[in-house]
């Protein structure tokens, strides 16, 4: 039986990493889901507000997910503008995925908790997916991972986590108007990461790091590269991965009544579906 059968929840990002994984989650508890992209119908754009009025009615909660980060500069007022438009809808609750560590995320995060409406705030670490599905991937599956220099070690999390946390909070009324910032279990840094890999794989993964302005300027050349990508990257290894977010948190335990899942079991089931076997693969935004 679902927990609230007369809840309806809007997904923003329904075809990111996280946001797939919590319109599943919802539809297994047989929640009332509506997945908003650009592609769905009605259709969510972050550039197109006049439409999002008719992608909100009749929604009572949202799961926000901002694309590409809420560290960009623009995030605070797109995040106030959708509150204005999910107020006058009816919506009654904001969940938030934001970022450690990122001071516009934070500022992102004042609009929601200052709402009026109830909410959470989902802050976490970075994705264990990266690895799998962002921009690692092509250098994992061609034998040699080039990022700019790390900082610091970081304690990655597993995107179903997330998820399910975000899934608790949308429909446990308890939960509501708090924030939950949360890790993997332990720090490691990206060589570490690599080195699991390699041993899981029985193959060897490279890795090299390179200053940041040479990564930046290099993916600058690159005529795909996403809208923002070349911001993001240098907000990411050069504030975030400076040492402020070295430590974990006990919030997966505390709130699911389970340990964060660790990098090698998040290894070991990602090896599975075999994403580490194909030169084929879908870049997802969160």
């Amino acid at each position: 039986m679902p927990y609230n059968a007369d809840l309806t929840v809007a997904v923003i990002g329904a075809s990111g990493k996280t946001g797939s994984r919590v319109v599943r989650q919802l539809t297994e508890l047989e929640i009332k889901t509506r997945p908003l992209s650009r592609q769905t119908s009605p259709a969510f754009d972050w550039a197109n507000p006049q439409a999002w009025p008719q992608a909100l009615t009749g929604v009572d909660s949202i799961y926000i997910t901002y694309h590409p980060d809420l560290a960009l500069p623009q995030a605070k007022d797109d995040i106030a503008q959708l509150i204005t438009v999910a107020k006058a809808q009816g919506v009654k609750h904001l969940v938030l995925l934001s970022g450690r560590g990122e001071d516009g995320a934070q500022q992102a995060e004042k609009q929601v908790i200052q709402s009026g409406l109830n909410w959470n705030i989902v802050r976490a670490s970075w994705f264990m997916q990266n690895f799998s599905e962002s921009f690692m991937l092509d250098g994992i599956l061609n034998g040699e991972l080039v990022l700019p220099h790390p900082q610091a070690t970081e304690p990655f999390i597993d995107i179903d986590d997330i998820a399910e946390i975000a899934v608790a909070a949308l429909t446990k009324p308890e939960l509501a108007n708090r924030l939950f910032e949360v890790t993997g279990p332990e720090l490691l840094s990206f060589a570490q990461c690599i080195e699991l890999l390699s041993l899981r794989l029985n193959r060897p993964v490279g890795l090299t790091t390179i200053a940041l302005e040479d990564y930046i300027a290099a993916a600058q050349q690159q005529p795909d590269l996403p809208e923002g990508f070349d911001w993001l990257i240098h907000e990411l290894f050069s504030t975030v991965l400076d040492g402020r977010n070295e430590f974990t948190t006990d919030t997966i335990n505390k709130v699911l009544g389970r340990p964060a899942t660790r990098f090698e079991q998040y290894l070991e089931k990602t090896a599975e579906n075999g994403v580490w076997r194909t030169r084929q693969r879908e870049s997802l935004p969160c």
